[in-house]
């Protein structure tokens, strides 16, 4: 299928590519269908891109690669949202905030996406009583896993 994107131009993708967030995202209700797409290769960053809106696609990264001491605990009402089983293969994106310069660019870490690769369900979780905020700094190096 064709896609035109906002910072790919047009591409071709797959179905099974596809993530679905059954019910939007907050802001962003309509928007129930992403790709995700490499920003550039070998690159930490991502265009989570709607399949609905071709000028609509959010920088996203992992943001434990920014932050090494990043942890939340899903909840039950999550985890069945999105299907979670124990061989489930889980991917967690924060969206950025790009700012110039780029060193001043923040990620939302009290909001993360939650991606099951396995069914291709995703939801972005409101992490309530958290000491993270939507716009947490990037550091300058990519923390070495």
């Amino acid at each position: 299928m064709e896609l035109n994107t906002k910072y790919h131009g047009v591409i071709n993708i797959e179905e099974e590519e596809i993530i679905r967030f059954e019910s939007g995202i907050p802001g962003f209700s309509e928007e129930t269908k992403f790709i995700l797409l490499p920003l550039e290769e070998n690159s930490p960053y991502y265009i989570m891109q709607s399949l609905k809106t071709s000028e609509l696609g959010f920088v996203v990264t992992e943001p434990f690669s920014f932050f090494k001491d990043y942890e939340f605990r899903l909840g039950e009402s999550e985890k069945e949202a999105l299907n979670i089983k124990e061989d489930s293969k889980i991917q967690v994106l924060s969206i950025l905030s790009l700012k110039e310069p780029f060193s001043n660019t923040t990620a939302n870490l009290q909001a993360p996406v939650v991606i099951n690769h396995t069914n291709k369900l995703a939801k972005q979780i409101i992490l309530n009583d958290t000491k993270y905020t939507t716009r947490h700094k990037l550091s300058s190096e990519v923390v070495k896993k």
